[in-house]
């Protein structure tokens, strides 16, 4: 009997190994295909590493940063080859899409201050890949509401994309850290303190808050604010470094990238190294594992109240992540999850999936929860009227409330990047305000692309994706209820 398990587990092995370098042949033979990588794909530029940032501040945190941005000019725009010196490359300098030649680059770390003496402090932080233009609608808001916000470039953002290629999430944490510390620098120790991540940047702002329970010297924020946060990933990102192992070859440099496509964005990469994924990966392990653990130690009463927006259908983060790993550890802290189902009304809706039809009754717990849950939804099947459907923390029950948006009949569903962009985002927005004088070269949210495949730099599918969100304007209302719920009684700014 031993032995047959010991021929059964050799067996075994043998065939993990010959599946594994037949994945690595795959893999292999695909990169062979891929194009071939650019300055902006092999350069990396010397941002501030985890240490570095411990020791600095604001002020050397810009300071660094700047000294980034002319290194990047000087190893990588000036560089470039003749025939990548084209419009659609934000990487040259004549391009229209340049963010350097921009009134103001939102790739690059900014502070808003409101007119009077400030009522509170707001820290955030955006996605993999982006950058804080993300964020700036939403950093608006509330230094209109008197705040000061703090909206940090994280590291190895807002450059190239080779950038992603050598950083570490503990400097993404790190920086984190900076950024509250100058958020509390300008406010004192007494004024609320609220956090709002994206993305990436809301498994940021969740493990600060963690952390501020672990650690007694890291001041704690009283409201956080996530928009499609990155909770959970897929089981690919946990593995995705094996699928680098042939990068350790010259000839395989371009294994070392999950995608290298143009840099037609001006703040936000499109091609994507294998680290960044694995990074956030490692990420939402340390946050998933410090969640357990405080709700066992039955700590987790510590933690600011948490407002998430999030899309049902989400091709970059796990919605089931956000309600199982998060929510479903949270106490009765006055949390809320929204959620924006699919368009039951869309014009394509005959073409939708049908296990998406009740992916909401798969998705959730039943009533009663810990936190409130909000869903987005079509007031009936055949209306493109959306309703508000609330089931409180502690109830059974469900209201229903009216809130006069619509959801176009040409978008079937929200998207991972869509939450935070209103349609008249200059940059995102399907209906891009003419009346201000922004211009970034380009309108990615309004491109309804018809044609031949194959002609276009960007793919058709890219286009398609929900690049803005039609109920931005509940979002705000719902962020500046938070707002106004923390600072009532406090001096207004303006």
């Amino acid at each position: 009997m031993a032995s047959r398990i010991v021929k059964l587990l050799k067996l075994l092995t043998v065939l993990i190994v010959l599946g594994g370098v037949g994945l690595l042949g795959i893999r292999t033979y695909d990169v062979q295909r891929s194009p071939a990588l650019s300055v902006w794909h092999t350069y990396v530029p010397h941002d501030l590493k985890a240490g570095d940032i411990a020791d600095t501040d604001w002020d050397g945190y810009l300071k660094a940063e700047q000294a980034l941005f002319d290194e990047v000019r000087t190893k990588v725009t000036d560089r470039i080859e003749p025939e990548e010196r084209v419009p659609g490359n934000r990487h040259f300098s004549g391009s229209p899409i340049y963010p350097g030649h921009f009134a103001t680059d939102w790739n690059r770390s900014y502070a808003l201050e409101p007119a009077g003496a400030p009522v509170g402090a707001v820290v955030l932080l955006h996605g993999l890949t982006d950058s804080p233009y993300s964020l700036r609608h939403i950093a608006r808001l509330y230094r209109d509401r008197g705040f000061v916000a703090i909206a940090i470039r994280l590291p190895a953002h807002g450059t190239v994309p080779a950038a992603l290629s050598d950083v570490e999430w503990e400097a993404w944490s790190e920086a984190t850290r900076l950024a509250v510390r100058e958020a509390r620098r300008r406010i004192g120790p007494s004024l609320p303190l609220h956090m709002v991540g994206f993305s990436n940047g809301g498994a940021l702002a969740v493990k600060y808050a963690l952390d501020a329970i672990d650690d007694s010297t890291l001041s704690r924020p009283d409201r956080l604010v996530l928009l499609s946060p990155m909770v959970g990933i897929t089981a690919f990102a946990r593995f995705a470094g094996v699928f680098g192992w042939p990068a350790i070859f010259p000839a395989f440099a371009n294994a070392a990238w999950l995608s290298v496509v143009p840099e037609f964005n001006p703040f936000k990469y499109n091609s994507f190294p294998i680290n960044g994924a694995r990074q956030s990966s490692l990420l939402t392990r340390a946050l998933q594992q410090q969640l357990v653990r405080l709700a066992r130690e039955d700590r987790l009463m510590g933690l600011a109240p948490i407002l998430t927006f999030q899309s049902v259908v989400d091709f970059t983060v796990s919605t089931r992540a956000i309600i199982t790993a998060l929510y479903g550890n949270l106490p009765a802290n006055g949390s809320e999850l929204v959620l924006f189902d699919v368009n039951r009304n869309a014009m394509l809706s005959p073409l939708l999936r049908a296990n998406f039809e009740n992916a909401l009754v798969r998705l959730l717990p039943n009533p009663p929860r810990n936190y409130r849950m909000t869903i987005i939804t079509n007031a009936s099947a055949n209306a493109s009227e959306v309703v508000e459907r609330v089931t409180e923390a502690g109830a059974t029950t469900e209201q229903v409330r009216a809130l006069g948006l619509f959801y176009p009949r040409e978008v079937f569903s929200l998207s991972h990047v869509a939450i935070p962009f209103p349609m008249n985002d200059a940059l995102y927005g399907m209906r891009p305000d003419s009346t201000t004088d922004e211009d970034f070269g380009v309108n990615l949210g309004s491109m309804a692309a018809r044609g031949e495949v194959g002609l276009l730099i960007v793919s058709l599918e890219s286009l398609s994706r929900a690049s803005s969100n039609p109920f931005f304007p509940y979002l705000v209302e719902r962020i500046g209820e938070g707002i106004g719920a923390l600072t009532a009684g406090a001096p207004h700014s303006r």
